[in-house]
């Protein structure tokens, strides 16, 4: 496999605090393609092999807007056997219900856009079902739990101009987590 060349925004850029707009179908070839290069990365960057030769993170979800392009599709690659991956595309996402149970990822959220530790936790829904697009303009529901649950969150909120690091209490990282269930 080969990196595909793509370069993410860091926290710092104002372009990620932009609200990404409703995507029109059909696709084009271009956003076609930024979307294959997203899950070859995103792939690669999970599969010890290419991480330690290209020096990537690993990361599960992308963004449209982290890559400076304000649409409202994002990406999530999950492994789920050893270097056996399930690709979700997401377009136009929407939340139709969560569930009043919340978690947080012990280990913490992280993000390719935010190149530093951060302390704290981020609450999150269980459970949830989202209304999207697929990459052909089809109209899908999906429900989604635990860590994945969290990913879409997390990748929702990129689309809105929120990064995870907004969400956790300045002033007291770990507020609630009694209230929570960790993961």
């Amino acid at each position: 496999m080969e990196l595909p060349k793509i370069k993410i925004l860091d926290e710092f850029d104002k372009t990620l605090r932009k609200k990404s707009s409703e995507v029109k179908f059909p696709l084009s070839e271009e956003d076609k393609n930024i979307i294959n290069n997203i899950i070859t990365y995103l792939t690669m960057s999970q599969i010890k092999e290419y991480y330690e030769k290209y020096n990537l993170r690993p990361g599960m979800g992308l963004a449209f807007i982290q890559l400076g392009i304000p649409k409202n599709i994002f990406v999530i690659v999950e492994e789920i056997d050893e270097e056996k991956f399930k690709n979700y595309v997401v377009i136009n996402p929407k939340i139709i219900s969560h569930s009043e149970e919340l978690i947080y990822v012990g280990e913490g959220e992280g993000c390719l856009s935010v190149n530093r530790e951060v302390e704290g936790i981020v609450p999150r829904y269980a459970r949830m079902r989202i209304s999207y697009q697929d990459i052909d303009g089809n109209e899908c529901e999906i429900r989604v739990r635990e860590d994945i649950s969290v990913a879409f969150q997390h990748e929702m909120d990129h689309l809105n101009g929120i990064l995870f690091v907004d969400k956790i209490d300045k002033k007291n990282p770990y507020k609630d987590k009694d209230k929570m269930r960790e993961i």
